[in-house]
């Protein structure tokens, strides 16, 4: 028998990697002459770089670079030297976690961090991009990315302009040539899972910005800045592509991909499921093991445990869901590819101290050894 775990984290317990080695406990303590292979997932959001650094032998890098709100932060990247690609969440240096509550202000956050980070992996020699985009703290339209990378931006008085969200209805003109050679060679592939448009009542701004701190008053700001800015980026590049779905993820950042660099914009656990090389590693195997957190009707909509299920039944294995919970309308993902699913809380306890690692990882590998069990008497 053969078993592949592909599981992404419990967010706030356990890893990728840890919720995968749990579960290889629990199959090996039932039969340890079943066959077991463990691969990373992640969908392009928290936990992308330590689920393909750890489970594709690569490397975590840390620089510190330039935080949303101009302050220094430490940021972690990964490396895979093997495939020259650098993986990237963008959230580790421009996130909204790193912006305390009292300062959340889009119109003064920059993502001039990222950028920072892309040059310093040019500079190690990369040259292909994973880039995660979700969970930012900005609205600047990726123009502080594009100022860290040489792009310039001028205002009416052919002044540079400075960072953050507020500049964007100051641009009237943009110079490339100081940009950084390299960005010619190098190709980005960027996990995106929203299908916004850049300005307007469904895009960036109002969407997104009063969760980032922005009033009302803000938002209007904002959007009338975006709309700016892609007028400037239509008349000087000749790139009209405001209203392609995802260009409004982070606050416009997949514009600022989109439109200046060599970027495609993919659904994160498309990019993942691609770069692991999943459907590989599953052609032969009788179970597949997935999961998260919390699985739930927004699991069915297509998050990491589903795309690794329709791949799953490609090859006709059956698909099994572990889940630090589950809800009533997770049985969505039984009409998904998942045939069953299970929650590792076993008793009543706190959610504190299901979150524990200890605690997640002992009813994780019970949890399996149980599922297990049944399986092994079924097969006799």
């Amino acid at each position: 028998m053969k078993v592949v775990i592909s599981i992404d984290s419990l967010k706030g317990s356990l890893s990728s990697i840890e919720a995968a080695k749990a579960i290889k406990t629990g199959i090996l303590n039932v039969d340890n002459n079943i066959e077991v292979e463990i691969m990373p997932l992640a969908d392009g959001g928290e936990g992308t770089v330590e689920a393909l650094v750890e489970g594709m032998n690569g490397k975590e890098q840390t620089i510190e670079v330039t935080g949303p709100i101009i302050e220094k932060v430490n940021a972690t990247y990964g490396l895979l030297e093997q495939s020259n690609t650098a993986i990237i969440e963008m959230a580790q240096a421009s996130g909204l976690p790193l912006v305390p509550t009292e300062l959340r202000n889009p119109l003064n956050t920059t993502t001039y961090g990222v950028g920072e980070i892309i040059k310093e992996a040019i500079n190690k020699g990369y040259r292909n991009f994973i880039v995660g985009i979700g969970g930012s703290a900005t609205n600047d339209c990726g123009v502080g990315m594009l100022q860290a990378l040489g792009f310039e931006f001028y205002d009416e008085n052919k002044n540079l302009v400075g960072l953050g969200g507020k500049v964007l209805n100051e641009i009237k003109s943009i110079k490339i040539d100081n940009r950084l050679k390299e960005l010619d060679e190098c190709k980005f592939k960027i996990a995106c899972d929203v299908t916004n448009p850049l300005y307007g009542k469904n895009g960036a701004a109002y969407i997104y910005g009063p969760q980032k701190g922005a009033t009302p008053e803000i938002v209007k700001e904002l959007d009338q800045g975006l709309i700016n800015f892609a007028e400037i980026v239509k008349k000087d590049l000749g790139q009209d592509i405001a209203n392609i779905e995802g260009v409004g993820a982070a606050g416009g950042l997949g514009f600022a991909f989109l439109a200046f660099l060599n970027s495609k914009l993919e659904s994160g656990i498309k990019i993942i499921l691609e770069e692991i090389n999943l459907e590989d590693k599953i052609k032969d195997a009788d179970f597949v093991i997935t999961g998260e957190g919390r699985l739930d009707n927004q699991t069915a909509m297509g998050k990491a445990p589903i795309g690794v299920a329709k791949l799953a039944k490609k090859y006709n294995a059956k698909v099994i869901a572990i889940a630090g919970c589950t809800t009533d309308d997770a049985v969505k993902c039984n009409e998904e590819g998942i045939d069953a699913y299970f929650s590792i809380v076993n008793h009543a306890m706190t959610i504190e101290e299901a979150m524990n690692k200890e605690n997640a990882r002992k009813n994780m590998i019970s949890t399996t050894e149980q599922i297990f069990n049944l399986i092994k008497s079924m097969s006799k």
